[in-house]
């Protein structure tokens, strides 16, 4: 089991630590309704180390990230961040990250944690083009500070106008005393902040100056709910190596304006009707839906399964994301989730589920 850097602070502040994608992390602090409404009215602060980065440079860089990703990431400038996928050599995803555009012919990747292995192989396995290389992954760390307050509370620790970053887009710069880290207008919690990027010799000294400015030390637990209820995809989840982009409502980032691993099949699956479709519903009477929970019809027939699923803290009501067949996929759809021996009626409805 690895550690983050900030492992024995979490200890030290009484987190309730759990195994998460080989690393000891901390899944909640003071509960995960109060961290949840922390970072819906406030401002809260994630130790999210455990996720890769990687660094490709060179003359080539640019060519080897359009051929392995499905944004373009052409239209990127320095200071610009994009989120796109891997597609794999069968219509699925190997993973899905955020490309940042750092300098003139240099990127950086950041993917989930779980994958930092598979996508490092893998984009080395298609990097025939001379790019550079280079995984960070094991020297950097990531904090998430994320909130409605996030910009008035952590402006003191830098000289950069925060009000002045836009979402996903990033400076380099002080924060915290640290002279030089990313400070990128990103996150996935859907309530606006940043994402501070830093070697791990500093990110103590981050963290306890982001606390000490007001910030809430949120666990993992709250992360997934507060994703959930924007409907962001988990990979393990909600996507995986068997889901196309277009079934898991991700076409968006999908761009055919160039050729990329993949991109021809992809291009024809677009053209015909999908076997599933990953849809969002809320729950009409009392129960949670959990992810692998089978939804039916109302016969009682498999049309689907749940992958992800919760008691929404905001909405205070059952929200998950799941696979069904096309005709069950429209906003206003009654279909069933099976909890236990009830078959449990919910609605398909439009993302997100928290709308601020």
């Amino acid at each position: 089991m690895k550690n983050t850097a900030l492992t024995a602070t979490h200890e030290a502040l009484g987190a309730k630590m759990v195994p998460f994608a080989g690393y000891n992390m901390p899944v909640q602090y003071e509960g995960v309704n109060i961290e949840h409404e922390a970072v819906r009215t406030a401002v809260g602060v994630f130790d999210v180390s455990h996720m890769g980065e990687f660094l490709v440079e060179g003359p080539h860089a640019l060519e080897l990230v359009q051929k392995v990703t499905t944004n373009d990431a052409s239209k990127l400038i320095v200071g610009k961040a994009q989120y796109s996928c891997l597609p794999n050599d069968n219509g699925g995803i190997v993973d899905d990250l955020i490309v940042y555009k750092v300098k003139e012919e240099t990127y950086l990747l950041v993917v989930n944690a779980s994958n930092i292995e598979k996508d490092w192989n893998w984009i080395t396995s298609k990097n025939d083009v001379g790019a550079t290389l280079r995984d960070l992954s094991e020297d950097y760390s990531l904090l998430a500070i994320q909130g409605p307050k996030a910009v008035e509370a952590m402006q003191s620790l830098t000289s950069h106008d925060l009000s002045a970053i836009n979402f996903y887009s990033f400076v380099i710069g002080d924060f915290a005393g640290i002279e030089y880290v990313i400070i990128s207008a990103t996150g996935y919690t859907g309530s606006g902040g940043f994402e501070i990027y830093c070697k791990n010799t500093e990110v103590k000294q981050i963290w306890d100056k982001v606390v000490e400015a007001g910030a809430k030390p949120i666990g993992l637990a709250a992360r997934d709910t507060l994703r959930l209820e924007m409907g962001y995809s988990l990979y393990g989840n909600d996507i995986d190596d068997t889901t196309s982009p277009f079934e898991a409502g991700l076409g968006w980032i999908v761009k055919f304006t160039k050729q990329f691993t993949n991109s021809d099949h992809l291009s024809e699956q677009k053209k015909h009707i999908l076997g599933r479709k990953l849809v969002a519903f809320e729950i009409d009477e009392k129960g949670i839906p959990r992810q692998g929970y089978d939804i039916v019809d109302a016969s009682g027939k498999a049309i689907g399964k749940v992958t992800s699923g919760t008691m929404s803290p905001s909405l205070k009501k059952g929200i998950g994301l799941g696979y069904v067949a096309p005709i069950f996929s429209d906003f206003g759809s009654k279909i069933y989730i099976q909890i236990r021996k009830n078959a449990v009626p919910a609605t398909v409805v439009k993302l997100p589920f928290y709308k601020g």
